[in-house]
């Protein structure tokens, strides 16, 4: 009923992350129905991206070049090294605009679940980044899952051999946030980075 190269297309939208079945199908459907506005701008990006983005050598954020658009800023403090799961947790605290230091993208998290383990992430990255020296303090700003915070303590006990700092992003209530809707853990982080008001 569906021709193959359909199917094939509707399949691998489906398998996007925030995809299914169903909005696979509708993807693949919008962009056939509109190919010179949609598809044929779509596979020339998809292409582009193919042929040109690459992992940054010295912090693993994603760019054009071998040594991102973040690290070759001067104005980067270079005392500040903050840890972070994946790509798009660099991007978001970048969007905050609160960070001018650097970064190290991991590329996951420890998850026996998952099969990823120590080999998976960057840590040899991390380790030539803190052999160049500059680092004084490390900031560890991985999930408040168990995986993040399992990730938190080996990366925090490799890091015992460097004269750095090492913190982690505070847990707890969000601004905005009602008691009433948080679980037992966020109130229980919370309690225990509770800061003095006077």
């Amino acid at each position: 009923m569906i021709a193959k190269e359909i199917d094939r297309l509707m399949k691998l939208l489906a398998q996007l992350p925030g995809l299914g079945p169903r909005s696979g199908k509708r993807a693949a459907l919008h962009l056939i129905k509109r190919k010179t506005t949609h598809l044929e701008p779509l596979i020339e990006a998809l292409q582009t991206a193919l042929k040109t983005v690459q992992p940054c050598t010295l912090c693993g954020n994603l760019d054009t070049q071998p040594v991102c658009i973040l690290c070759s800023n001067p104005k980067r403090d270079p005392s500040l090294l903050c840890i972070i799961e994946d790509v798009e947790d660099l991007w978001a605290m970048e969007r905050s605009g609160s960070f001018r230091g650097r970064y190290l993208v991991l590329g996951g998290v420890l998850s026996a679940l998952d099969g990823v383990g120590p080999q998976d992430l960057n840590m040899g990255l991390l380790m030539q980044c803190l052999e160049r020296g500059g680092v004084e303090e490390v900031i560890i700003a991985l999930s408040a899952t168990l995986e993040g915070q399992t990730t938190a303590h080996y990366v925090s006990d490799a890091l015992r051999t460097f004269p750095v700092k090492v913190t982690r992003l505070a847990h707890g209530l969000p601004m905005g946030g009602d008691l009433d809707y948080l679980d037992g853990g966020t109130i229980l982080a919370a309690l225990e980075a509770r800061q003095p008001l006077i």
